[in-house]
């Protein structure tokens, strides 16, 4: 059945190609349909590469903690020491506030904080307010990765905002998982790269993953596209913006990897951290820490669904594939992986078309229903 799924999508012209992949314990199943870009060049095949985006951020907060196991800092360590362009925020007055309507804040940003995206800085539902305008002149699509500054000059223009709510208070997307990406590089005084090349994907033998695609592995490249008004746009080719590491590694969403990469990350989370990170941490990362009032306040990303560290955790069941518990999210490229603690089932979707919301592509709701079926 999931090949029928997804071919209804490629046959549409919805999305060039995709590739699916569904464990269940040490079962299996990966489904790969149509092609690498509309041309029909090369088929997608199971270890197609594909530009990640957002579901980069569990593997970023997933190194955050190998760092508070090292003892390097701890999760109620504000991140002056590491980040010290953040280290006296102001806040606005109110969010409706003009960015220079503000007051102190009331305490120091936290290691925590960035983890639960409620440092203050990131996008709300409401893109209109003032402050958040302001912030999409720094924290720009990360899907265009060349856009971006070095990550100290970055961090510099973002610390010239005042924040949208005192530390604590709101989860904001996205913002915070780039601040995680640069305390990651600076705490451990190795580059972003280099640290998850050695710490995470080496060990798991996660051989694709990485911020940029050499010219020996780009046939395996997919070629990623818009929707635009005549069709699918090319956005970027396998020669594009990933033939290189950027300036700005981003821990939001810079990864290339594949759909088996994923995979072997997801069973280390189930594996209670494999010897490389702590059941406490993995436990930490896969549970809820944000309020039904947090969750509530911002429905445009989050559906319902409570934060975990580096990903959502579904907190009811609102869609037949959600289940309380399961971790994850979806990434702006057309991409989604979840794993499920409580059955031990994975479930992630690749695919190169951009999403226009939080929400996915009609593609992404149709594989999970697909995955969550009885079998």
């Amino acid at each position: 059945m999931m090949h029928e799924v997804l071919r209804r999508h490629v046959d549409s012209g919805f999305v060039p190609g995709a590739v699916a992949l569904v464990a269940r314990g040490d079962e299996v199943q990966v489904t790969a349909v149509g092609n690498l870009d509309v041309e029909g060049t090369a088929p997608m095949t199971r270890d197609t590469i594909f530009r990640l985006a957002s579901i980069t951020k569990p593997i970023t907060a997933a190194a955050v903690l190998m760092l508070v196991e090292d003892g390097r800092f701890g999760l109620d360590t504000p991140v002056a020491e590491w980040l010290p362009e953040l280290a006296d925020p102001l806040v606005v007055r109110t969010p409706e506030s003009p960015v220079d309507d503000v007051v102190p804040a009331k305490r120091q940003i936290t290691v925590r904080d960035l983890l639960t995206f409620r440092a203050g800085y990131g996008f709300p539902s409401d893109f209109s307010l003032p402050q958040v305008q302001e912030l999409r002149t720094v924290q720009t699509d990360g899907r265009e990765v060349r856009l971006r500054p070095e990550p100290d000059e970055w961090l510099a223009r973002l610390a010239r905002l005042p924040l949208l709510h005192q530390p604590g208070e709101a989860w904001l997307y996205d913002t915070c998982a780039d601040l995680q990406g640069i305390l990651i590089a600076r705490a451990s005084g190795q580059s972003l790269p280099d640290f998850l090349a050695e710490r995470l994907f080496e060990p798991l033998g996660m051989v694709d993953a990485a911020f940029e695609v050499p010219a020996a592995k780009r046939h395996r490249f997919a070629s990623y596209y818009r929707g635009g008004e005549n069709g699918l746009e090319l956005a970027d080719a396998p020669d594009g913006q990933w033939r290189e590491v950027p300036r700005f590694p981003a821990g939001s969403g810079g990864l290339v990897s594949t759909a088996d990469d994923w995979l072997r990350f997801a069973r280390m989370l189930l594996s209670d951290g494999a010897g490389l990170l702590s059941k406490e941490s993995v436990r930490q990362m896969t549970t809820n820490h944000l309020t039904a009032e947090q969750i509530a306040a911002n429905p445009l990303f989050l559906e319902g669904q409570g934060w975990g560290f580096g990903g959502a955790v579904d907190v009811e069941p609102r869609e037949p594939w959600q289940v309380p518990g399961r971790y994850g999210w979806v990434g702006g490229t057309g991409t989604s992986a979840y794993l499920t603690p409580s059955t031990g089932s994975v479930a992630i979707l690749l695919t190169q078309r951009g999403v226009d919301g939080p929400g996915g592509i009609p593609q992404m709701r149709d594989f999970w229903r697909e995955a969550a079926a009885p079998e």
